[in-house]
């Protein structure tokens, strides 16, 4: 499982370093592929080949499949190299905005990957009224 916010540098060449506390459990091959809300989602081999069995059960309609585009058209195998680092694609970094400052989340089974500008928009811890508020919704309590 995967948590905690970590931050690392984008190199010019676009690679990162993977926090260490992430790396072992994302191994030293995983899937980066377009996330939500102008993130990048970073799933272990055996989450993503779950993933993919669960896109492969949607119906047949326009929605299901712009979803399973969404997933699947951008995504990239990965691995890291002896330094701890991996490449990012292209594509992915124009999609999240990553440019130098890069927020790592770990969130259950896979790891988001943001650029700190928009973590930072996104990041609104400080309404945790709002979101205590809905957690019954989902059957959550304290």
């Amino acid at each position: 499982m995967f948590m905690g916010t970590y931050e690392h540098g984008l190199d010019a060449k676009g690679r990162v370093i993977i926090p260490a506390k992430l790396r072992d459990d994302l191994g030293e091959s995983f899937v980066l592929t377009l996330g939500l809300d102008g993130c990048l989602f970073a799933y272990p081999m055996e989450e993503w080949e779950g993933f993919i069995e669960k896109l492969k059960e949607l119906p047949g309609t326009k929605e299901a499949r712009k979803l399973q585009r969404h997933f699947l058209a951008s995504a990239a195998p990965c691995e890291v190299d002896k330094q701890g680092r991996t490449l990012i694609p292209t594509k992915l970094r124009e999609y999240a905005g990553l440019k130098k400052d890069t927020v790592f989340v770990g969130v259950l089974s896979k790891i988001e990957i943001w650029s700190r500008e928009r973590w930072e928009e996104n990041d609104d811890y400080d309404k945790i009224e709002d979101i205590a508020e809905h957690m019954s919704e989902f059957g959550l309590s304290f």
